[in-house]
């Protein structure tokens, strides 16, 4: 049975969001409990900027699965700011150092992402 992943916000947070990002992770089998331990131990350096709205990282169901980070933001303009921003590098520095010690070791990268743009129709 594939599970159903809700995510619940409230009706004024909903209101607010007009654009959404989705960051379809791949994690090799060996690092997810890292990728895990990266997410549950987060800066939340993007929980201080303007124009964010929520973030929810869903686990796959089956191991094979991309995660999925899907973020919330009021605007496009809000989540350009953010990936041209410290708050950007420093929510990402312990995952591009793994992403380094593997390449400097020879190694494919412990995960891969590929990632989409949504603004949102309606609510």
């Amino acid at each position: 049975m594939k599970k159903v992943w809700l995510i619940k916000l409230s009706s004024k947070s909903m209101q607010n969001i007009g654009f959404v990002a989705v960051n379809r992770i791949v994690v090799r089998a060996d690092y997810r409990p890292r990728f895990e331990e990266l997410f549950s131990t987060r800066a939340h350096a993007i929980d201080r900027l303007s124009g964010f709205v929520s973030m929810q990282v869903l686990r796959p169901a089956k191991p094979e699965e991309p995660y999925l980070v899907v973020s919330q933001w009021q605007d496009e303009d809000s989540f350009k700011a953010w990936t041209a921003s410290p708050e950007f590098i420093e929510g990402h520095r312990r995952a591009f150092a793994d992403l380094a010690t593997a390449k400097a070791c020879g190694e494919a990268p412990p995960m891969q992402s590929e990632f989409s743009t949504y603004s949102v129709l309606t609510t």
